[in-house]
């Protein structure tokens, strides 16, 4: 009887609970698009909440093909300006060379979308040489009248005397001093008047011949290069103007070893003054190197070009392996000049960050291994970031072969800060560029132009020799061990051998992947 009452509820009751349940079976089949339907939904509700959601999804997709679109279109104008502009340009100097400055700016590749783009990969594989957007005729390029004003560094001295420093057994003067590193920090605090170490301390080596001395206080306009070490020969610039030779002072600097090389190998003409000359360069001997590395030689008329010629207002330096192509009176147009820019350098080929070009200095063995982790880890604990996206430079690593600039006291200073990192740390000046201009917190500015240019500027030849100091394969601090080990430079790297004031022990560099083969 009562199985007999109960059976209609109980059918009523399992019809309701399949009805109710169907929405939910259906909903899971459905997958993410759809929604849960509640008791109280509509089927119209429903289908508007899931319409919706699929428009946003398209919308999205959309987008993101529209932005792709955008950017493939990016790249294919760049190259295909790139392939105009070859074929469009000439001048005095060849195809390597381009007359339209505005087409070439189609293609912005100092932009902070084709540098994502080209870490990416998404990029056209970079040229090794690319049209300059020089002017076309040297005598009619204006040269702006006066100087730079000074704004945020007016008065610029330098420390010339200093005490001695003693290795244990003896004392003697130092070329670069014996900068501490409270006077190192004070450095880079940039103020109105500023007085820093910058090389040339009394009796500490890079001694002029007097004529020379006499000679170089004539030039405002310098191209200047150098050979140590006997490592390379002079190489003649070419497709130079009348104007430009009698403008410019083309000084090749040289040390002894490098000048009797040169003297066995090619003719030197002297003139009435005892001044010595191959082709259009003028000699410029250094007697005494300040240093017992011929790299860490070269960083002197390098990098302190406003040392050695103080009386030069502009000038463009050169490696000593390259040979000029261009009128240098176009180069200072061009990258100076026309975009009101004091100091320009390439960019590095390979490397944006310095601890990608410390690892690939560690790989090609140039130089000591536990020495440029050393200096990356000091440079790391100041807070010196691996280059991004986020920086306001294209990249931390230049490729210092050529360096073009005007000589003001903000721009002197630059070189003197660079030039004390290169004598307080390693020899590689690629690793220390960055740095300093990290720590002058944007307040040096640079314009760091595309390599390809730069490998356009000029024709690069081999070195007749490599030269290598038994420094640049040491694979462990403890072959440094003892005061008056060998292994040691004398003159320099100081900063690497005195007590950093803070703890590097708990120190770790940033992992670095490899982005070229050739890096």
């Amino acid at each position: 009887m009562d199985n007999k009452l109960q059976s209609p509820l109980s059918s009523r009751l399992s019809r309701r609970d399949r009805h109710n349940q169907r929405p939910f079976l259906k909903d899971d089949e459905s997958g993410l698009l759809s929604s849960v339907r509640l008791p109280q939904d509509s089927p119209i509700r429903i289908g508007w909440k899931q319409g919706f959601i699929r428009l946003v999804l398209v919308a999205g997709i959309l987008w993101m093909l529209l932005i792709l679109i955008v950017l493939l279109f990016h790249v294919w104008s760049c190259r295909s300006s790139i392939s105009f502009l070859s074929a469009t340009g000439h001048s005095k100097v060849g195809s390597n060379l381009c007359l339209n400055a505005d087409m070439q700016s189609m293609c912005n590749k100092e932009g902070k979308v084709f540098i994502a783009m080209d870490l990416l990969g998404l990029t056209p594989k970079p040229e090794h040489r690319c049209p300059i957007p020089v002017a076309d005729d040297p005598d009619k390029i204006v040269i702006p009248e006066g100087r730079t004003p000074d704004v945020i560094v007016k008065d610029l001295t330098y420390i010339e005397d200093e005490d001695l420093v003693s290795n244990g057994s003896h004392s003697f003067a130092v070329f670069g001093g014996n900068q501490s590193w409270l006077q190192r920090e004070e450095s880079f605090k940039l103020k109105p008047s500023m007085k820093v170490h910058c090389g040339f301390l009394q009796n500490g080596g890079a001694d002029m011949n007097p004529v020379d001395i006499k000679y170089v206080k004539r030039c405002r306009f310098v191209v200047a290069s150098g050979i140590f070490d006997g490592y390379d020969a002079p190489h003649q610039p070419s497709n130079i103007s009348t104007r430009s030779k009698k403008l410019f002072c083309f000084l090749m600097v040289v040390d002894e070893v490098s000048l009797k090389f040169i003297e066995s190998n090619v003719t030197i003409r002297k003139d009435k003054h005892k001044g010595m000359w191959v082709g259009i360069w003028r000699l410029i001997p250094l007697k005494h190197p300040p240093y017992d590395e011929p790299r860490r030689n070269g960083k002197v008329p390098k990098i302190l070009t406003h040392r050695l010629f103080p009386q030069a207002q502009y000038s463009i330096w050169i490696d000593g392996k390259m040979e000029l192509i261009v009128d240098p009176l176009l180069i200072l147009e061009r990258y100076l000049w026309r975009g009101k820019h004091t100091y320009a350098i390439a960019q590095h080929k390979h490397h944006r960050s310095i601890y990608e070009e410390a690892d690939a200095n560690k790989r090609r063995k140039r130089y000591a291994r536990p020495l440029i982790d050393l200096h990356m880890k000091i440079y790391y604990s100041e807070g010196m970031e691996p280059w991004s996206l986020k920086k306001n430079m294209i990249s931390d690593v230049p490729e210092g072969a050529v360096i073009i600039r005007e000589h003001t006291a903000l721009n002197n200073l630059f070189n003197c800060l660079w030039f004390n990192e290169v004598n307080l740390f390693t020899p590689r000046d690629q690793l220390s560029f960055g740095y300093v201009v990290y720590r002058l917190k944007g307040l040096f500015k640079i314009f760091m132009f595309r390599n390809c240019e730069y490998y356009s500027l000029f024709v690069l030849h081999p070195h007749t020799r490599e030269h290598s100091s038994k420094v640049e394969w040491v694979k462990s601090l403890s072959e440094f061990k003892g005061s008056g080990s060998s292994m040691k430079e004398s003159r320099g790297g100081f900063g690497l051998w005195t007590p950093y004031p803070k703890n590097l022990d708990s120190v770790t560099l940033p992992p670095v992947v490899r982005t070229s083969k050739a890096g």
